[in-house]
């Protein structure tokens, strides 16, 4: 019987190159961009940003939040602090490697439970403060469900408001929604987007 090898991620404060080739060319599809408005976009070539895509070349950190600001997601999105080893790279996300979204002062702390932005969907913890709300409706074109692993959780999905508690799911598709906890514990909600959107 062969022993398992040893599991050990080195710590960064850099984003993972082919991490963040992939999350930038996910997040192009995802918003159906082509490289040529990309380029246009944020000034460069089409090339460039194709190396970018590629893992060739590996964007400034002034870049990286040109194209946070493009895709309309948390630069954080982009900064994993553990490379995964190479055998886990794209299968497996450990507890302390998740990367985070969102701040306490949004209401809303999300981790990203997908090892990356490819493939067809996204899944993330959602972590819903107490009193905390979406007051504008969102609509997206994707179809998203959600499992409420602990609190209290409603979800408005076009115009009718649900309560749900713990054990609780729900799904919808490219419907208008909004959200709020309106308990006085933290709202932990697994969430599944397709196709992903960060």
């Amino acid at each position: 019987m062969s022993a398992l090898p040893s599991i050990v991620a080195k710590t960064s404060q850099e984003p993972d190159e082919r991490l963040l080739a992939g999350d930038i060319r996910a997040l192009r599809k995802a918003r159906g961009l082509t490289l040529a408005e990309i380029g246009l976009k944020l000034g460069r070539s089409v090339g460039w940003v194709s190396q970018v895509e590629r893992g060739l070349s590996m964007p400034s950190l002034g870049d990286i939040r040109a194209f946070a600001e493009l895709f309309r997601v948390p630069v954080s999105l982009f900064f994993s602090h553990d490379v995964p080893v190479e055998i886990e790279r794209g299968v497996v996300v450990r507890a302390g490697s998740r990367r985070r979204l969102g701040t306490s002062e949004s209401g809303l702390v999300e981790e990203l439970l997908s090892p990356d932005l490819g493939g067809s969907f996204e899944m993330l913890r959602s972590v819903f403060a107490p009193g905390a709300a979406l007051k504008s409706e969102a609509r997206r074109p994707t179809e998203e469900a959600g499992y409420v692993v602990s609190g209290t959780f409603d979800i408005e999905i076009a115009g009718v408001w649900h309560r749900l508690g713990e054990g609780d799911s729900f799904r919808f598709d490219g419907k208008p929604f909004r959200w709020r906890n309106p308990g006085n514990e933290p709202a932990v909600v697994i969430w599944v987007v397709s196709p992903p959107v960060y």
